[in-house]
């Protein structure tokens, strides 16, 4: 029963994984408003129905990776150490991603994430759609900060602008790269960056917010 379950599941998981190729593919090579739906279906074998059981827009073929990120500033918040408050904990973790070169900091030239970043900013309505990811991720991190006895509207309000940082950033360091500069060359300038939008949030935030102590 188990091994049948588990076949089930990887047949479903390569369906997925084949349909977001292909509408990447697609998308890439002739625009994601030129592709429709029907068209990656068609493309990757399989109907409209099934496809639409898999994703349930044309926005999520491309958008659906940035679910599983969608809690990352929470957990990051969550599991910071003894004596670091909320907005030290996401800088640091932001200094650390722009050193590996983490696509989502936006400061990674390797050809195909260029080609994602191109599409994804220059589509209204992708960019309108994770405009809705970005809102649960305020929504998750301001329960966090809920949990430490943080008042309801100062968590919401700290977690949108610690949200809102790491998105302008990203899209800062991508237009960088996208303007010709390699990841090395802009990373000192990605880090100053950093640092001074953080320290903004700093000066306010870190007296409201609070300081883990166990």
């Amino acid at each position: 029963m188990d091994d049948t379950r588990g076949l089930r599941e990887n047949k479903k998981l390569r369906t997925r994984r084949r349909l977001e190729a292909t509408a990447l593919e697609l998308f890439l090579e002739r625009g994601f408003d030129a592709v429709s739906v029907a068209d990656v279906a068609a493309a990757a074998e399989v109907s409209k129905p099934t496809l639409f059981r898999y994703f349930p827009t044309k926005e999520d073929l491309v958008l659906d990776r940035f679910a599983d990120h969608q809690d990352e500033t929470a957990r990051i918040v969550r599991d910071r150490p003894a004596g670091q408050g909320p907005v030290g904990a996401v800088h640091a973790h932001f200094l650390d991603a722009l050193g590996r070169r983490d696509p989502i900091t936006g400061l990674c030239d390797h050809p195909d994430v260029l080609a994602f970043q191109r599409l994804l900013y220059s589509t209204a309505s992708l960019e309108s759609r994770l405009a809705r990811y970005g809102a649960r991720e305020v929504e998750l991190l301001a329960a966090v900060l809920e949990t430490e006895s943080t008042p309801a509207l100062t968590a919401r309000l700290a977690a949108l602008h610690l949200v809102t940082v790491r998105q302008e950033l990203g899209r800062e360091n991508w237009r960088r790269i996208d303007a010709g500069r390699s990841a090395d060359e802009a990373y000192p300038d990605a880090v100053a960056d950093a640092d001074a939008a953080f320290g903004m949030l700093t000066d306010g935030l870190d007296r409201l917010l609070p300081v883990r102590t166990t």
